[in-house]
């Protein structure tokens, strides 16, 4: 706490001693970047065997010795799915996902309202038109909400799990099924959590991973296609590769592909990390309940709702206020102690990006608003009232998987101590 919020206090009649005024840390809690924390020996001899191979690209080595081929076969078992396909991107796994599933001009794709770029353009490189629905207190589209955006040319829903919290599937699958439609799984920020004892990515019809440098196991770069479909797989694979698969027997019809396959390099410092995925999520777990239990009997307290709290993440323990006011003064407050805390982020309120409002696409005659739907659908706020409501009212702090005990105590001792500041003041 500040001096000036000290005195505040004191002149409110809050009962504070001269400690109360010295910050919880005079080094501020470093904001976590996890996969490159766990860089060692492993990746750098992946990298030199590539090197030493001297055969970086994806197929040039034979399946049983690429990188890529041993990454995908791994990280299909570990998502408890069929098939996986490592690309260069998150957004490329969206693009394959979009173009496995068929979705085209005329269809519609339903996605919370709160989410990243990528989710829309692809669904706009797909020609098809984005759909959105608003989200609840898990800061994930809220299923409650789905239904009302359906219309006979809905295609499929987006379940993005964001900030390491899974969605809600049971009651997304329930209305996919009801209503004919396909579910696909981004969880591009929430690599290694689970819904209900199942790894993200396995539970609709096709998942998406990034592993670009700020998840949870990175390359820099890179992403994953994981389903148990065939056909799906096959599609997605032709498009990802040009419409030719070296090494899978065709049994689809021709199909334009563009490149989005993985090197060599890329495979083999994921390979590495792959194999730290569980210790990496086991360790920002502990952190993270350290956190939760350091703090759930606050009086009043309102956490961001988990749908399934074994299988969150943790990368970040939020708490809710009565206003944007309280959530800022917190903010201001937690600086104060050395333990930052911030927004919901990592993702856009896309609807009100004045582009996406405008309905901006790669050319003017692309066909997403081209038809009577796209052109009477509406964007902007007032397609997403209550998204923009919750994520103006809370506030978290981040967790890192190698935070020590004393960087969870002071978080906890952090919040303990102002917290009660904001919402009893």
């Amino acid at each position: 706490m500040h001096r000036r919020e000290f005195l505040a206090a004191a002149a409110a009649g809050i009962a504070l001693t001269e400690a109360d005024a010295e910050p919880v840390r005079t080094e501020p809690l470093a904001n976590p970047n996890w996969g490159p924390l766990y860089y060692d020996d492993k990746e750098q001899t992946q990298l030199e065997e590539v090197l030493a191979s001297r055969r970086p690209f994806r197929f040039s080595p034979p399946p049983d010795q690429s990188k890529v081929a041993i990454f995908e076969n791994e990280w299909a078992s570990r998502m408890q799915t069929r098939w996986a396909l490592a690309v260069t991107s998150g957004t490329a796994a969206l693009h394959c996902s979009l173009a496995a599933l068929e979705i085209g001009p005329g269809d519609e794709v339903i996605l919370p309202a709160w989410t990243w770029y990528s989710n829309y353009s692809t669904i706009i490189q797909a020609g098809a038109l984005p759909v959105f629905a608003e989200i609840d207190d898990s800061f994930n589209i809220d299923p409650s909400g789905i239904e009302r955006h359906i219309t006979p040319q809905t295609r499929a829903i987006m379940a993005v799990h964001l900030q390491g919290n899974p969605a809600d599937l049971d009651p997304i699958l329930a209305i996919a099924r009801k209503h004919n439609l396909k579910v696909i799984e981004d969880c591009s920020q929430s690599v290694g959590a689970s819904y209900k004892g199942k790894p993200l990515g396995c539970i609709g019809d096709i998942g998406a991973y990034s592993l670009q440098q700020t998840k949870t196991i990175t390359a820099g770069e890179g992403g994953a296609v994981v389903t148990s479909d065939p056909a799906l797989f096959e599609r997605a694979v032709r498009f990802h590769d040009v419409t030719v698969r070296r090494d899978f027997p065709a049994k689809l019809a021709y199909m334009p592909g563009l490149n989005y396959r993985m090197n060599e390099f890329s495979g083999g410092v994921l390979l590495a990390q792959l194999r730290k995925l569980d210790t990496i999520v086991a360790a920002v777990r502990r952190n993270a309940r350290r956190v939760y239990d350091g703090v759930r009997d606050l009086p009043g307290i309102r956490l961001r709702r988990l749908p399934d709290p074994e299988g969150e993440l943790g990368t970040g323990v939020f708490l809710g206020f009565a206003t944007k006011e309280q959530r800022d003064r917190f903010i201001g407050a937690m600086k104060a102690e050395g333990v930052p805390a911030s927004p919901p982020a990592g993702s856009i309120i896309l609807p009100i990006v004045p582009q996406i409002e405008n309905k901006v696409t790669v050319t003017p005659r692309w066909p997403s608003f081209a038809g009577e739907r796209g052109r009477s659908i509406r964007y902007g706020r007032e397609c997403c009232p209550r998204t923009i409501d919750i994520l103006s009212r809370y506030a978290g702090v981040m967790i890192g998987p190698k935070y020590t005990r004393r960087d969870t105590d002071d978080a906890v001792a952090a919040v303990r101590k102002v917290y009660p500041t904001i919402v009893n003041a």
